[in-house]
């Protein structure tokens, strides 16, 4: 009975011990939290996304307090809100355009040719692992939807094609859609990049236009049309200066590979 007794005393001055020494940190190394702070948390969207640099928003509150950002880092606040932080903290807005996820590919499955009927997990990775989910093209969108299924702020839908489309306006350009691809068909982009190469295939000619109705088949036309702004590069056209570049780029392009984007990503083409 004495042991008993004895233990319990000693876990009481135990804990005892510890509770003042909680209490005495508490009390003199307590960091005071910044007033501003739960403004900048109500006022910033608190979605979380990422695509400011910092894992939520509560800590780019605390960068912006810091001052090493500016409010227009977080593009998925309407300007009305960036004017609000920027008056609140009396810094400049640093207002920066919105950045979008991009897909690049048109291969629908009226355009892709295929080799077999995949009837596994529905899954993008499931299938990119079985010969492309019997795709022809391995290098296109397999149409599974796992950008979708990643996608948490409901800005990707899967069409009529099986092909994904991304609501600019939802988009937060977070960069799941980017992670969720196994085929790596989605970029992150300004949103003023109007030309989208939707294409990933590097053959060229019939050997591409064989696999899909909608492949670039390396003709090179819209570099020609924009010398300034596309160059050639592995048998695709890439933008190198989207302010060189205009419309004009798509207009001879054999198959549509390349779309002037202004409203939704996927556009509908036909081969030509």
């Amino acid at each position: 009975m004495n042991d008993i007794v004895t233990a319990g005393g000693i876990m009481l001055g135990i804990s005892g011990s510890f509770g003042l020494i909680l209490a005495l940190a508490d009390r003199y190394l307590r960091v005071e939290e910044d007033p501003r702070l739960e403004v900048l948390e109500e006022k910033l969207p608190g979605t979380n996304c990422g695509a400011c640099g910092e894992p939520g928003c509560v800590a780019f509150a605390q960068k912006l307090i810091e001052g090493t950002k500016v409010p227009g880092e977080c593009t998925n606040c309407g300007n009305e809100t960036v004017l609000e932080i920027a008056t609140f903290l009396g810094v400049d807005a640093g207002f920066q355009e919105k950045r979008v996820a991009r897909l690049h590919c048109a291969g629908g499955k009226s355009s892709v040719r295929m080799l077999a009927d995949y009837r596994g997990l529905r899954s993008c990775r499931a299938a990119f692992v079985v010969n492309g989910g019997g795709r022809a093209c391995p290098w296109g969108c397999l149409g599974l939807a796992d950008c979708e299924v990643s996608c948490d702020f409901d800005a990707i839908h899967m069409n009529d094609e099986n092909l994904p489309v991304v609501d600019v306006e939802k988009c937060t350009a977070c960069g799941d859609c980017v992670d969720a691809c196994p085929v790596h068909l989605f970029a992150i982009e300004p949103l003023s990049s109007k030309a989208i190469v939707q294409c990933n295939n590097p053959l060229q000619g019939d050997a591409a236009r064989g696999m899909c109705l909608v492949a670039c088949d390396a003709c090179g036309r819209c570099a020609m049309d924009a010398p300034a702004g596309i160059v050639m590069k592995g048998g695709l056209p890439i933008v190198q200066d989207r302010d060189q570049t205009t419309e004009a780029c798509t207009f001879r392009c054999p198959t549509g590979a390349i779309q002037w984007v202004e409203g939704p990503q996927f556009q509908a083409v036909e081969a030509q």
